[in-house]
C-alpha cells in the first residue's frame, strides 16, 4: 500500500506553479532513496563477491568478524545465532542488502525495502559496531536512523508503487 503526497499541496514536476521551497520538499527523500539504495546493492555485491568473506574461518571472513565482536556486541545472542553457520547468515545478509537496495532503488515494496534496511542496519549497530567509541564513529546507527523516513513515507514518485497505484486508481475509476 502506497500513499502519495496530496496534489493539493505539492505538484508532481518541478515548476508546476510552485516556489522552488515546495518543489525540494516534494523531492527530499530522493537523494536518501538513491543513496540507501545504491550502498545496499553495492554492500550486498561486495559481499557475494569476496571470496574471502563468505567462509567460516580465516582473515576477512564472516566467520572471523562474527567471532571477533561477540564479546563487545550489545547482543551476544544474535551474534550466537550467526556463528551457528556464519557463511549462511552472510548470504542471507548479503541477498537481504540486494532486495533492500533494488526494492529501494526501483520503489517496489518500498516501505517493507525500507523496514528490511532499517532491520539489517539495527542488527549490525546491536552486534558488529555497537562497541564503536564514540557511537557516532559505527556507521550503522546512522543508516538505521537514515531508512526511517523511507519506512514513513515509502517512495511517492519515481517508483514502481506510485506507478502501481495510478493504474489501480486508473482502472477504478474507468469502471470494470
Amino acid at each position: 500500500m502506497t500513499h502519495r503526497i496530496h496534489p493539493n499541496t505539492h505538484t508532481s514536476y518541478p515548476g508546476g506553479g510552485r516556489d522552488w521551497r515546495a518543489t525540494a520538499t516534494y523531492y527530499a527523500l530522493l537523494p536518501l532513496r538513491l543513496f540507501l539504495g545504491v550502498t545496499f546493492i553495492y554492500a550486498g555485491l561486495d559481499k557475494l563477491t569476496d571470496s574471502g568473506f563468505m567462509k567460516d574461518s580465516g582473515s576477512g571472513s564472516i566467520g572471523e568478524m562474527m567471532r571477533g565482536v561477540r564479546d563487545s556486541a550489545a547482543i551476544p545472542d544474535l551474534v550466537d545465532l550467526a556463528l551457528k553457520s556464519p557463511v549462511g547468515f552472510g548470504y542471507t545478509i548479503a541477498i537481504g542488502e540486494l532486495a533492500v537496495g533494488i526494492g529501494t532503488l526501483l520503489g517496489l515494496l518500498a516501505r517493507i525495502a525500507a523496514l528490511g534496511g532499517a532491520l539489517i542496519s539495527l542488527s549490525l549497530w546491536l552486534t558488529v559496531s555497537w562497541a564503536s567509541d564514540p557511537y557516532y564513529y559505527g556507521n550503522d546507527l546512522a543508516y538505521l536512523m537514515a531508512w526511517l523516513p523511507l519506512v514513513l513515507a515509502g517512495a511517492p514518485y519515481f517508483s514502481l508503487d506510485a506507478a502501481l497505484h495510478d493504474r489501480r486508481r486508473e482502472r477504478v475509476a474507468g469502471g470494470p
